[in-house]
């Protein structure tokens, strides 16, 4: 965190490029930094690559810099056709295609670290980026896989249309956020209905079509298929982790809207979190319930959160200043000098500072909101949904929705808050810091098939949000993360005693846990994805729980290998999830 504003500011990259810190920090580069062609290589170039697509080496890191591939195989196709292409090269030569998008998520769903072998990164933001509105009742958007949510949003909003909400980054390729069921943070308010075109569920849930490169049995060979939402066999790849080649999607879009966006940080957090019984207007479901749209931001050893209230305000309120661009909080587009000495201290081994380091991004956000002018916002829905760019402080996260009835929203969030309180407290007692970030809490509705607007619409199989048919009551879901600096001493033994604590807490008739994809889980104690029990039991059981057999997890690994059975679209981590 941290404002242009204020001086001696320096960029994410020139911190990192000149503290010389850590080595834990200095990977963290978003851009790779060469490429290099095969004259150049010191390593056979891919045999008998199919002519007139370029191929190169390119090192490659994603979000928090905890993956990291050395130079690695890649090419940009031009067209779906050269997906389809490299398809059947790489099926010839049993190589391995893995779709690549911006590269912000934290898990190894397009590859586990450190991984090696015949794998080709296939990069679709080069050349993949098309996008055709289509208006009319209803209307559609129809986008090639590579193209950012930014400029996506900006297409849609030219032309009067927007997303209820998004995930708050804008440089995410579209095919990313469908693989992983991306979101914002948007239920109904009180008496708000669902308005044609959009959806309280994930961006996945409003395909209305997709096309994807699969195996076609009859040809023997890979080709381009077109799913309709009311295709049995698409809901696998309307959120498929990387197990499936989507190249474009026609997704259902709604008329636009004007966003008021308050940002306050002056609410005790003990009465944002409180116990159900003692909640009142200032609670978090309270909140919730007057606008639908929240998003807390909670940093540990400081008493108020970065609060966000999001309501549709068609008109400009007299006090609100007007936004018309993306990413308004510039405060936390970079970090500045007082705050990169404070992360080389922590990273280094001294988390004592972890208290002022988190109370210093408080007052960073609070001084921020107030030089900016940004506690109080109005403009069309794009520019304040969109607020993390590149240069915002890379962290990693660990990620879970938990499915609940919306009448039980605020005790979710308040055992959520009295567990962690509790052992950070703990753990400060022993004088340790596993946390330095912040907790962040989101609250989605699920995916209601029927919003898409496609007669017979599937649910996707593999969304956090899809329904529990065995629990009705369950609309909505609340999604938490917890954000600490890599390598920060008994961060992973806390990540895996809270996921312990998450998964035997909400339970039984009153809530479910699923992972958030694109996050970290299934923790070991020394590493994220590396508890075989989660991954081989628990996480599929969530998937399986309260699902008619015939439209489960196992349903979609099946359909999934039907249309991919060489698994040219894996890797060593999907191999392990999804065998």
């Amino acid at each position: 965190m941290g404002s242009s504003d204020q001086p001696n500011r320096l960029s994410r990259r020139t911190f990192l490029g000149a503290a010389g810190a850590t080595a834990a920090l200095s990977g963290l580069t978003w851009t790779p930094a060469f490429r290099v062609t095969p004259a150049e290589a010191d390593t056979a170039a891919p045999p008998s690559f199919p002519s007139g697509i370029s191929v190169y080496q390119q090192a490659w890191t994603n979000w928090s810099g905890e993956i990291v591939l050395s130079p690695q195989w890649t090419c940009a196709p031009a067209t779906p056709a050269d997906v389809v292409t490299l398809a059947n090269w790489a099926h010839a030569q049993g190589w391995k295609l893995r779709a690549k998008g911006m590269g912000h998520g934290w898990s190894p769903l397009l590859e586990p670290s450190g991984a090696t072998g015949d794998i080709l990164l296939v990069d679709t933001t080069q050349h993949l980026t098309a996008v055709t509105v289509n208006s009319g009742s209803p209307a559609s958007v129809t986008a090639q896989a590579g193209i950012t949510m930014l400029n996506l949003l900006t297409a849609l909003e030219n032309a009067g249309y927007g997303l209820t909400h998004t995930p708050a980054p804008g440089d995410l390729s579209l095919g990313g956020v469908l693989a992983i069921d991306g979101h914002g943070s948007a239920v109904p308010a009180s008496g708000e209905t669902l308005t044609a075109g959009h959806t309280f569920g994930s961006v996945s849930n409003l395909v209305t079509s997709l096309t994807a490169v699969v195996w076609d049995s009859l040809a023997g060979a890979y080709a381009l298929k077109t799913f309709q939402r009311s295709d049995p066999d698409i809901a696998a790849f309307l959120v498929h982790l990387g197990r499936a080649f989507v190249t474009e999607a026609t997704l259902r879009i709604g008329a636009n809207v004007r966003l008021r966006c308050q940002s306050t940080y002056t609410t005790n957090v003990g009465t944002l979190f409180a116990p159900p019984a003692s909640a009142g207007s200032s609670s978090f479901a309270a909140l919730v319930d007057r606008s639908g749209r929240v998003e807390t931001i909670w940093f540990p050893f400081t008493t108020v959160p970065w609060l966000k209230v999001w309501s549709v305000t068609p008109s400009k309120p007299l006090f609100s200043k007007e936004n018309d661009s993306p990413f308004p909080f510039t405060f936390a587009d970079s970090v500045n000098s007082q705050e990169s000495s404070l992360i080389a201290q922590i990273v280094g081994g001294d988390v004592s500072v972890t208290p002022t380091f988190e109370n210093l991004e408080m007052s960073i956000v609070g001084s921020g909101l107030i030089v900016t002018g940004t506690w109080d916002i109005w403009g069309w829905a794009k520019n304040s949904q969109l607020y993390v760019r590149p240069t915002t402080l890379q962290v990693t996260a660990n990620g879970y929705a938990i499915l609940c009835a919306r009448s039980d929203v605020q005790r979710v969030v308040s055992e959520f808050y009295t567990h962690l309180n509790n052992a950070l407290t703990t753990y400060q007692n022993k004088g340790q810091y596993p946390m330095n970030g912040p907790w962040e809490v989101r609250v989605t509705g699920l995916d209601n098939a029927a919003d898409c607007g496609v007669p017979g619409a599937v649910q996707p199989l593999l969304s956090a949000v899809r329904p529990r048919p065995d629990h009705p009551g369950w609309d909505t879901a609340v999604w938490m993360d917890l954000l600490t600096i890599p390598g920060t001493p008994q961060s992973q033994q806390f990540y895996r005693e809270t996921e312990q604590w998450v998964l035997s807490n909400y339970t039984g008739n009153y809530a479910a846990v699923r992972p958030e994809w694109s996050k970290g889980w299934a923790y070991s104690g020394t590493a994220a994805w590396a508890d075989s029990t989660i991954i081989n039991t628990t996480v599929p059981a969530a998937y399986r729980a309260g699902q008619p057999s015939g439209g489960n997890w196992d349903t979609a690994l099946s359909i999934l290998d039907k249309y991919d059975p060489s698994r040219i679209y894996s890797n060593t981590f999907l191999d392990g999830l999804l065998p």
